[in-house]
């Protein structure tokens, strides 16, 4: 079985307030735990698992990283949350560095008002021209993924609508988005050479390709991705991807060819996805065609099925996975706690509670009651 690992961004709010407090760098210092590290903004931090084979590992470390992070904020009045965007209006500080200096200059108001969290998975892979047969025959799921993901309804103070609303705000990235097939290593290097040589990302860490080859390990990276609300969607996210990444490569080495859509067809897909979530239709990833989301859903659980089987993963992938179906996304989640309370207050601290629970918590995520407007989180 492939090793994976899953970085996760939370933003840093104030304790009593809810609102996005500066202190990721302070975080990052205070900190223990050689998981947890400044992002670009200061209202950030990241959290990285170790590479894991076991969905029990990948779960434990998710967990004790998430407490990690919330501890460490606690010392200095303030939680950690996992959304993927603030709901209250937040002018965001760019962490120190001549690299970030140089992007908030180049990028102007994209820059300076990013402040999204997603969810990043890595798979282990064999060379780069297996991670570019997988990168190419993924990319049409990867819409699915956001839509179980999606977990970003509100946004400077409205509900915006979508619910990932931080897939729009990300794709402001010219670098952004998905890709068309590759074909081989020697044309995805190539590719990635010719957006380097255009001069407009900086460097390669900026090339923010919905997945793409990881520049620091031998891994291929997906990063459609929100941050989940819960822990167990993530490790329901890492699994996937693995299967996805698995059955891709079982398909490159029998000559089965990706399927041929364009990245218009799928950005179309993705804004889909990013819009609706699960509440509604999806693009189909196999004729490009709108579905039920739980049918699409259902298709990528069946195309991955032989390889979770072998695994022995089947049983909790789909576990995790009807989980979401029935509970539903972390937008939905927020959304119910706004329509409870009435209050964006009450949507972080709801999201704090529901941010901090376990990754073994199968049972108990849908009836966790509220917390009260007038508590600290």
């Amino acid at each position: 079985m492939r090793r994976l690992g899953v970085e996760e961004e939370f933003l840093i709010v104030d304790n009593a307030s809810g609102h996005a407090v500066p202190l990721g760098e302070l975080l990052g210092r205070l900190s223990d735990d050689d998981g947890l590290s400044s992002e670009m903004k200061q209202e950030q931090i990241e959290a990285c698992t170790l590479p894991r084979i076991s969905l029990d590992e990948l779960a434990q470390d998710l967990t004790a990283r998430r407490v990690s992070a919330d501890s460490t904020a606690r010392a200095v009045g303030a939680r950690s949350v996992a959304v993927a965007t603030l709901p209250f209006p937040v002018q965001s500080t760019a962490a120190p560095g001549e690299r970030i200096e140089r992007m908030m200059q180049k990028f102007g108001v994209t820059a300076a008002e990013q402040l999204t969290c997603g969810c990043h998975v890595h798979v282990e892979i064999d060379s780069d021209e297996e991670g570019v047969a997988i990168l190419d025959r993924i990319r049409i799921w990867l819409p699915v993924l956001m839509a179980l993901t999606a977990n970003s309804p509100f946004c400077n103070g409205v509900d915006t609508g979508y619910a990932s609303y931080r897939s729009q705000a990300w794709n402001r990235w010219p670098t952004a988005g998905p890709s068309e097939i590759f074909g081989s290593a020697e044309g995805y290097h190539a590719h990635i050479q010719d957006m380097l040589r255009s001069g407009v990302p900086l460097d390669l860490a900026q090339i923010y390709l919905d997945a793409r080859l990881s520049h620091h390990h031998p891994t291929v990276e997906i990063r459609v991705a929100d941050v989940c609300l819960f822990a167990d969607d993530a490790v329901l996210l890492a699994a996937l991807v693995r299967g996805l990444a698995e059955t891709a490569a079982r398909q490159w080495r029998a000559g089965v060819p990706p399927v041929p859509a364009s990245a218009v067809q799928l950005r179309l897909a993705s804004w889909q996805a990013g819009r609706f979530g699960l509440d509604g239709e999806l693009v189909d990833p196999l004729t490009g065609q709108p579905r039920a989301a739980f049918d699409v859903v259902m298709s990528l659980l069946d195309f991955i099925q032989p390889v979770l089987k072998e695994q022995g993963e089947f049983d909790v992938v789909e576990s995790l996975l009807f989980q979401v179906l029935t509970r539903g996304t972390g937008a939905a989640r927020q959304r119910e706690a706004y329509a409870k309370a009435g209050s964006l207050c009450d949507v972080i601290a709801d999201a704090v509670h529901a941010s901090s629970l376990p990754a073994t918590a199968l049972r108990q995520l849908t009836d966790s009651p509220l917390l009260a407007s007038d508590q600290s989180f």
